[in-house]
């Protein structure tokens, strides 16, 4: 008796897609007709972070442990303050990157591995190496003669 009371009751959910499945509403919906993406892969309980990163386009460097990250930022720092301007926002740079260094030492997390602090110095020497000479100085101006008012000329001996 249970289950003839439920065999004809329908409930509000199931008649909103019975009525939306009557008016067509699915009938274009992207995909219909294909088979679901993923399904014919090996079973990997991480695919949904996957997908995440594929579609979000979120570099896989992010997923590395801290201590990894700083160590990479570390070998590219010579490339990446290359094109600064002066030698002021070089050590800047080394600085930010030498104070997240000192902080995470501070309170390692992750992985233990070895990071060093980046010597601002090494890092300078390599810039001006890839610098563009200087232009030469210019000349100085040869001196002018003192002016003399046009009055004091006419007194002239």
């Amino acid at each position: 008796m249970n289950e003839a009371y439920w065999a004809r009751y329908e409930s509000t959910i199931d008649k909103q897609i019975r009525m939306a499945e009557e008016r067509g509403d699915f009938a274009d919906l992207p995909g219909k007709g294909k088979p679901l993406p993923g399904l014919d892969g090996p079973d990997d309980e991480n695919w949904w972070i996957k997908r995440y990163i594929a579609r979000e386009g979120v570099p896989s460097e992010a997923m590395l442990p801290t201590p990894l990250q700083l160590r990479k930022e570390a070998e590219r720092l010579p490339d990446t303050v290359r094109a600064l301007p002066t030698e002021e926002s070089v050590r800047g740079a080394v600085a930010e990157l030498n104070r997240r260094i000192a902080q995470w030492l501070r309170a390692p997390s992750g992985p233990a591995v070895p990071v060093r602090l980046v010597d601002a110095d090494t890092i300078v020497a390599g810039w001006r190496q890839h610098r563009p000479a200087p232009p030469p100085a210019p000349a100085a101006p040869a001196p002018q003669p003192p002016h003399v008012p046009w009055w004091r000329r006419l007194r002239r001996p």
